[in-house]
C-alpha cells in the first residue's frame, strides 16, 4: 500500500494532525497526501522552504545551524520539522532537505536527502539516498518521508 493511504487507516479519526516542511521535494509530500480523499481531516498544510531565506524567516531555522552543519544536514532537517510543527500546531510533521540532481556540496552528494519527523516523542533523523534523474529523486524522497511519518506514527 501506498504510504500516503497508510496514513489515512493511521490518522482517520484519531484527532492527530501532520505538516511538513519541504525544500527538495518541492511541495511532492503534501501532493501525495493532498490526493488522497479526506486528508483534510488530518492534515494541515505545509512550507515549501526551497530557499534558506524561508528555512530561516518563516520555520525559524538558525542561520548558523545551516552555516555550520550546511543546508543538507540532519541538523536542519530537524529544525525544519520542529518548526513546521510549531507553526501549524500539529501533533507531527515531516521535512526534507538535499540535492535532487547533480548539483551537490562537499559535505553531502547529489541524491541524498535527509529527513526529520517530529512528534510528541521528540525528533528522528534519517539520511537517504537515490540515484535516479531528478523527479526520480524527488518522487523517491517524497516516497521515504512518507514513509518515515508512517513508522514513527505508528
Amino acid at each position: 500500500m501506498k504510504p500516503e493511504y497508510e496514513l489515512k487507516q493511521l490518522l482517520s479519526g484519531s484527532g492527530i494532525t501532520v505538516s511538513a516542511a519541504e525544500s527538495c521535494t518541492g511541495g511532492m509530500i503534501s501532493h501525495l497526501i493532498t490526493t488522497v480523499p479526506g486528508s483534510s481531516e488530518y492534515y494541515l498544510g505545509s512550507v515549501t522552504s526551497y530557499s534558506p531565506l524561508v528555512k530561516v524567516g518563516v520555520l525559524g531555522v538558525p542561520s548558523s545551524l545551516i552555516d555550520e552543519s550546511g543546508i543538507v544536514s540532519s541538523a536542519v532537517a530537524a529544525a525544519m520539522a520542529e518548526g513546521v510543527r510549531k507553526l501549524t500546531g500539529s501533533t507531527y510533521s515531516v521535512a526534507t532537505t538535499g540535492w535532487a540532481d547533480r548539483y551537490g556540496d562537499d559535505r553531502e552528494p547529489a541524491g541524498t536527502v535527509w529527513i526529520a519527523v517530529s512528534g510528541p516523542d521528540g525528533c528522528h533523523t534519517t539520511r537517504f539516498n537515490s540515484e535516479s534523474t531528478r523527479s526520480g529523486n524527488i518522487r523517491a524522497f517524497a516516497n521515504k518521508a512518507l514513509e518515515e511519518l508512517v513508522k514513527h506514527i505508528g
